[in-house]
């Protein structure tokens, strides 16, 4: 079904039920309904059971469930709450989802649910097991015409065959690993360049040959295999040689004796393409577990013809060695993830032109525009600029030629005899695709991925045509440069103007871990721009495709890591960019990316697809497998206008200022563990005075202090009169003396002094700098002035209940989560982004009591709970009810204050939360900057 005509159903299935539905009479009509014209499910009654028997300590039912898709339903009469708890039979209480979670748990692990759908008829509400203790997404019978896309989790069984070609791949790079680690052994030293380069070569032509004999290339299964078994190891080296010689020659150059001095070697094909060129390359002598290896382990019991080529590029490159891997940044990309990017840009649409091709009825016109789509997609040009292994490049082959194939079988029509006039069906070709790649093994691998590739889908392609078609000699080539993408002039890859689409995953490495030569990058891309010392170094790319694309209709996306929609970035990166006719068409909000190599890579990543032409679709937010639709995408990745929230040093508000803590620079000689503390004083029990609680993030959440030793107001006379004071002021001395900068010398002229000193009078609130991503709220709380704080939390003086309340709330959460900066996927929590630019409430003073008494109640169930760390109290499945109940009903306080009451915007979800406080902030502003 098209898109259309899924609206249409979507569209007359609400009518049908609007307003009616009886759980008993109707679930089942509604379910089958819904799957079969909505959904365009067949045999129904294989895809969806109900009345499932489940034992608890009774025998109950499960409404419905769909073993493909592991959907749970639970389903409910019109008008019922889907969130109210339930009598059960047993006289417990329970919600229709958690009553659902306790038919899951009876169930065997490979049957229990992905998803729990429960539903009164008017709603769906959905549960994402991978997600516990998430909200459901919810979805109105009345909204289905537009929402339905969000319901196909209903129906994607996901493809098994994509499964095994994971596996597949994964056990092959395992099995090259092997055979890299084994002949890096017999290399005189090889860690000399041309040792790793020529072991690289290697890898890459046995692999070739593996694939080859397996997927029948060669012409006879089993031709490597059988040509190697001849030799014993000591002359497998020289056998090795002479077949790459004779793969690189053509028969007609070819010694014309040699079919009869050596049949088995003179029946190898002509390969071309350069893979097998006479390069200058070191090839080791063979042992017999080389033999072995490659004999029985890579060849005999393993079919390389089933290797997904895109995967196994990324895993291919995982035999580099890991050091170098992590000092390029380079992740490496699961074929779902790939998706993420090329589904958006190109690959829906051309998909969803397809289809509408495929329903017409007239079949002159139909294979005319059939012809003309094929065209088209021969037309079309990608460019990958950091290219790795491959992988965007050969999933982007393999979808488009998919596309193609189903144009040839169109337009055959199951017939015997080939209809087409030209020579080859196949238009796509591999020489559409364009890399460039700084690393010379991920080129070698990245063309050698495209060439199986381009084997695999031709092999398709015979199984609809009902012809051979020839793969040897290879006669097309991907473009793939090898060099620094940022010093490169694309255009001398390709002309931009043939250029379609950009896409790719560009290096994730943060400002402050660039190398130099990476950092003399960014500042020459970014000449002019403000802020460069802050760029990531992926940031280079977006400016780049930005240039490149200017008038062109070209259209990029790109993944990075969640920091280039996050703090000082937007304002660095995407004001300039929105501000000179870029805008965003797409966007992923952040995701855990996750790769096949050998050595996960968990980054958390955005995906944003841009460009400078007009963008005529509707633009989308993705937010985890579901989308929305946006009026404007703007650089935090939120549907709203085009706001910076930028660097400033004061509020913008009439609140108390933030500061960091206390920094001393002592070497550590003035901070003291308990145990430390206590043995210090047994030895001089009048320094007990002196020694403060000590707290920096990590010992305020776990409540568990250090102790500092404070002479900063010990008078000299008494000072002197404390041996081992004095002792550990002379340390700190020494240790300033020491350093290489010049004020922490000049510190050493008042050892007793920190560098930066913050104690407050009175009591102060403590916000930790760093705080993990997992906890809904950053624990925060109040100090006394006998308390000291690191620098490594920020401190607020003269703060009240009522700032507590605000600054706990799940409203500033929200903002906070947007605008702060990351340590990995951590909250960093910052003075000059978060905090200065923060736009308060002007409530009432009945609403500033109400937070204020809401405030305190937080308070009050911490104390409920005096052994338990804040660690403790704000783990999501430790956390005590009172507590939870406290925060909400302070979130609902201070959300009243902003009049972000039920039913308005802002109430409906964060990212609206945060579109309304970024109105606000616009406004505050605009307004300070009249003053």
């Amino acid at each position: 079904m098209i898109d259309a005509q899924q609206r249409a159903a979507a569209k007359a299935f609400a009518k049908n039920w609007k307003d009616r539905g009886y759980e008993k009479g109707d679930s089942q009509i509604f379910w089958v309904e819904l799957l079969t014209t909505v959904f365009g499910v067949t045999e129904i009654s294989q895809f969806i059971s109900f009345e499932d028997q489940v034992h608890l300590d009774h025998t109950s039912f499960i409404d419905g469930y769909i073993e493909k898709t592991h959907v749970m339903i639970e389903q409910k009469s019109i008008n019922k709450s889907l969130t109210a708890a339930i009598r059960q039979s047993d006289g417990s209480m329970l919600t229709p989802f958690e009553q659902a979670k306790r038919y899951s748990s009876e169930l065997p692990y490979s049957k229990r649910p992905r998803w729990i759908v429960t539903s009164n008829f008017q709603s769906f509400y959905i549960y994402d097991m991978e997600k516990p203790g998430g909200d459901p997404e919810i979805i109105q019978l009345e909204n289905l015409e537009k929402e339905y896309y969000r319901l196909q989790f209903l129906v994607d069984e996901g493809n098994t065959n994509l499964q095994r070609e994971m596996e597949v791949s994964i056990a092959a790079g395992e099995i090259v690993g092997l055979l890299y680690d084994a002949l890096a052994k017999q290399y005189v030293d090889p860690t000399t360049e041309r040792a790793m380069k020529s072991l690289n070569i290697l890898c890459v032509r046995m692999v070739f040959c593996l694939y080859a004999e397996d997927a029948g290339i060669f012409g006879q299964h089993g031709m490597f295999h059988d040509y190697l078994e001849e030799f014993d190891a000591r002359k497998m080296r020289k056998a090795m040689i002479e077949l790459f010689q004779i793969l690189d020659t053509k028969p007609e150059d070819r010694d014309p004796y040699l079919k009869d001095d050596n049949p088995q070697l003179a029946a190898f094909p002509y390969v071309n393409g350069g893979l097998f060129a006479n390069e200058d390359i070191e090839i080791p002598p063979f042992t017999d577990e080389i033999r072995n290896l490659l004999l029985e382990k890579a060849s005999a019991d393993f079919d390389w013809s089933e290797i997904s080529p895109t995967i196994f590029g990324a895993v291919f490159e995982s035999t580099l060695n890991p050091e170098t891997r992590r000092s390029g940044g380079m992740h490496y990309t699961s074929i779902e993830n790939i998706h993420k990017v090329i589904d958006p840009l190109f690959l829906d649409d051309l998909k969803n032109e397809l289809k509408e091709i495929q329903q017409i009825t007239v079949q002159r016109t139909k294979d005319k525009k059939l012809r003309d789509f094929q065209t088209k997609l021969s037309n079309l040009r990608w460019l990958d600029p950091a290219s790795g292994s491959g992988n965007f490049l050969t999933e982007t082959y393999i979808s488009i030629r998919r596309l193609e194939n189903e144009v040839i079988k169109e337009l055959q029509r199951g017939q015997i005899t080939f209809g087409f006039d030209e020579s080859s069906p196949i238009h796509v070709s591999i020489d559409q695709f364009y890399g460039i790649e700084i690393n010379d093994f991920a080129v070698t691998v990245a063309k050698t991925a495209l060439w199986i590739a381009e084997s695999q889908m031709m092999k398709e392609t015979e199984d609809i045509v009902h012809m051979n078609l020839d793969f040897l000699p290879l006669t097309t080539n991907a473009f793939i440069v090898e060099g620094n993408s940022l010093q490169i002039d694309w255009e001398s890859v390709v002309p931009k103007y043939q250029v379609s689409y950009i896409m790719g995953n560009p290096p994730f490495v943060g400002a402050r871990v660039m190398s130099s030569e990476q950092k003399d990058d960014v500042k020459e891309i970014f000449q002019g721009w403000k802020n460069v010392g802050n760029m990531d170094y992926v940031c280079c790319w977006y400016k780049k495709c930005a240039d490149f694309m200017k008038n062109t209709s070209i259209r990029a996306a790109l993944v990075s890591t969640n920091s280039v929609s996050q703090g000082e970035s937007v304002a660095n990166l995407w004001k300039p960019l929105l501000e000179n006719d870029v805008h965003i068409d797409f966007a992923y909000r952040t995701f855990q990316w996750d790769s096949e190599a050998k050595i996960k890579a968990h980054v958390h990543c955005v995906i944003i697809g841009f460009s400078i032409a007009p963008y005529n679709k509707p633009k989308k937010i993705f937010i985890d497998e579901r989308y929305q639709i946006a009026k404007n995408i703007n650089g935090y990745l939120l549907d709203a206008v085009n706001v910076y929230v930028e660097s400033r040093n004061k509020p913008i508000c009439n609140i108390p200022e933030i500061g960091i803590g206390n920094k001393p620079i002592d070497g550590g000689y003035y901070l003291f563990e308990k145990e430390e503390m206590e043995e210090f004083i047994k030895k001089e029990p009048e320094a007990k005075k002196y020694f403060r609680p000590w707290y920096g993030s990590k010992e305020f959440i776990n409540r568990s202090p250090r102790y500092c030793l404070w002479l900063g107001e010990c008078s000299p006379a008494e000072l002197r009169k404390l041996p081992l004071c004095m002792e550990r002021v002379r340390e700190v001395k020494e240790y300033r003396l020491q350093s290489t900068s010049a004020g922490t010398v000049k510190l050493a002229e008042r050892p007793t002094r920190f560098h930066v000193e913050n104690m407050p009078k009175g009591q102060y609130i403590v916000i930790p700098e760093v705080s993990s991503q997992r906890r809904r709220y950053v624990p925060m709380g109040f100090f006394t002035p006998n308390i000291f704080c690191s620098n490594l939390v920020k401190i607020i003086p003269d703060a009240t209940l009522y700032h507590f309340g605000v600054l706990t709330s799940n409203v500033h959460m929200a903002w906070m989560r947007v605008v702060c900066g990351r340590l990995k996927s951590d909250y960093r929590y910052s003075k000059d982004i978060v905090y200065n630019n923060f736009p308060w409430p002007e409530p009432s003073t009945q609403q500033r009591q109400k937070i204020e008494q809401t405030a305190q109640a937080i308070l009050d169930a911490r104390a409920l709970y005096p052994d338990s760390s804040l660690a403790d109290l704000y783990d999501e499945l430790t956390m005590p009810p009172e507590l939870r109940k406290a925060h909400h009903q302070n979130d609902m306080a201070v959300m009243q204050a902003y009049g972000f009451t039920k039913g308005s915007e802002a109430y409906k979800s964060e990212a609206a939360c945060v579109v309304g406080l970024m109105k606000l902030y616009q406004k505050k502003v605009e307004d300070l900057e009249k003053r």
